[in-house]
């Protein structure tokens, strides 16, 4: 994560601070949607520091329909945000015509929000359109002083916008989770190695890859880890990058 200047961390606690108490006032009021709209405009200039004027619209038409805000910089878009009132509860069906706007302008970053929970997700242009979760932030519930919600708040900032931090979080979080690391373990390289070392331990134990392979899926990970879709993905994933490292070197 990138280092957050003191100003923006300073604005970042106060913000946060001081809306968490307007969030509460209007989950207690229970106010409507368009109200909702209105508050998370003013979450996006003064927590998140965008010109409210020039780069918060909520006149954004794609294919004829307006979204309800989208985040301009320099004129381009850079998220998209879907709004729902402040006591909807969040479901993914929210997001369709979201990801179908940011899919046909080609902006990657669409939030959901009711105001007190935020969900960015990344939109992945592949035979059919596609989208995944980045993060969520509980915005009434987080402590602005701690660093990993200050981390969490930068990434939607202006300030992070400018060093593309929330690509970088979205690119960690797709390498350094159970999937990919599973099937890194039961990926041949690293099958091979654990066959020498145990060997090294055990100097006249005949083992193979089979073998190791079978002991790590039914004895060491998880057996929902490897009957999700996302393992599939991940080793897929694995196997590229190893063959493309391996047709460099050699």
């Amino acid at each position: 994560m990138a280092n957050i200047p003191k100003k923006v961390t300073e604005r970042l606690i106060k913000e946060t601070n001081r809306f968490q108490r307007i969030l509460s006032k209007a989950s207690d009021s229970d106010v409507n949607e368009a109200d909702t709209v209105i508050i998370v405009s003013d979450m996006l200039s003064d927590v998140f520091g965008f010109d409210k004027y020039t780069e918060i619209t909520s006149e954004y038409a794609i294919r004829n329909t307006y979204c309800d805000l989208a985040v301009k910089v320099d004129d381009d878009v850079k998220y998209l945000l879907e709004v729902k009132a402040i006591s909807i509860d969040l479901k993914e069906a929210h997001l369709r015509q979201a990801v179908d706007y940011g899919a046909h302008e080609g902006i990657q970053w669409v939030i959901l929000t009711n105001g007190l929970i935020w969900k960015a997700y990344s939109i992945v242009l592949k035979k059919t359109v596609e989208y995944e979760k980045v993060f969520e932030l509980d915005f009434l519930n987080i402590n602005p002083r701690k660093s990993h919600a200050q981390e969490l708040l930068f990434l939607l900032a202006k300030e992070g916008l400018r060093k593309d931090v929330i690509a970088d979080y979205h690119e960690r979080i797709q390498s350094l989770n159970r999937n990919v690391i599973s099937a890194i373990i039961l990926s041949e390289p690293i099958l091979n190695l654990i066959r020498r070392e145990l060997r090294r331990l055990s100097p006249g134990l005949s083992v193979d890859n089979t073998e190791i392979e079978s002991t790590l899926r039914n004895e060491v990970i998880k057996r929902n880890i490897l009957d999700a879709e996302a393992f599939s993905v991940a080793q897929k994933r694995v196997k590229r990058a190893q063959t493309k490292s391996s047709k460099k070197s050699g």
